[in-house]
């Protein structure tokens, strides 16, 4: 004796209650599978969402970058003593010393340049966490420093920001 003939044969369900049980899970099936196309949309549109808000960030970031103010490029990173900024082999923590590193090394508008981001890529990573990568160039009178960057954005109350910035220059 199989187990299944064993369940069949020692389990007595009346037959209008079999009938509404096999009813109730095809319906709760049907219930699960709409639900989840509802859901794929909405995490779509949401993705969508994200993407956009993040790369209305990084233009606001490249366009306070491109008038030389520093200021308003950092106002893309949260302000808070756990936001880091990796480059090279130096670890800088906290907003005001990620700002005052960046206000060291770019004393002067020409030594800012202009700053252009490519070859962006956006993912929602988690619910209020998404991952840009991407590419930075700074044209300059004598040089063209560029590189690669990944950054960990965080959705603050409705804005999002950057708390972590890995940032790789190239070999010239």
């Amino acid at each position: 004796m199989t187990a299944r003939s064993f369940l069949i044969q020692n389990v007595s369900i009346p037959e209008k209650q079999r009938w509404t049980l096999i009813l109730s899970f095809v319906l709760y099936g049907f219930a699960l599978i709409l639900s989840g196309c509802v859901f794929n949309r909405d995490v779509k549109t949401d993705d969508a969402q994200v993407v956009g808000a993040i790369q209305a960030v990084l233009n606001a970031q490249q366009a306070a970058w491109n008038r030389g103010d520093i200021d308003g490029f950092m106002d893309g990173y949260e302000r808070a003593e756990t936001t880091t900024f990796v480059s090279g082999d130096e670890l800088t923590r906290g907003w005001q010393t990620v700002l005052d590193r960046y206000k060291q090394r770019y004393k002067s508008r020409e030594d800012m340049g202009t700053l252009i981001f490519s070859d962006l890529a956006i993912k929602p990573v988690a619910s209020g966490f998404a991952l840009a990568d991407g590419r930075w160039r700074l044209a300059r009178a004598n040089d063209a420093p560029h590189g690669r960057f990944t950054l960990l954005f965080r959705q603050v109350n409705n804005d999002w920001r950057i708390v972590h910035d890995t940032t790789t220059s190239a070999m010239p």
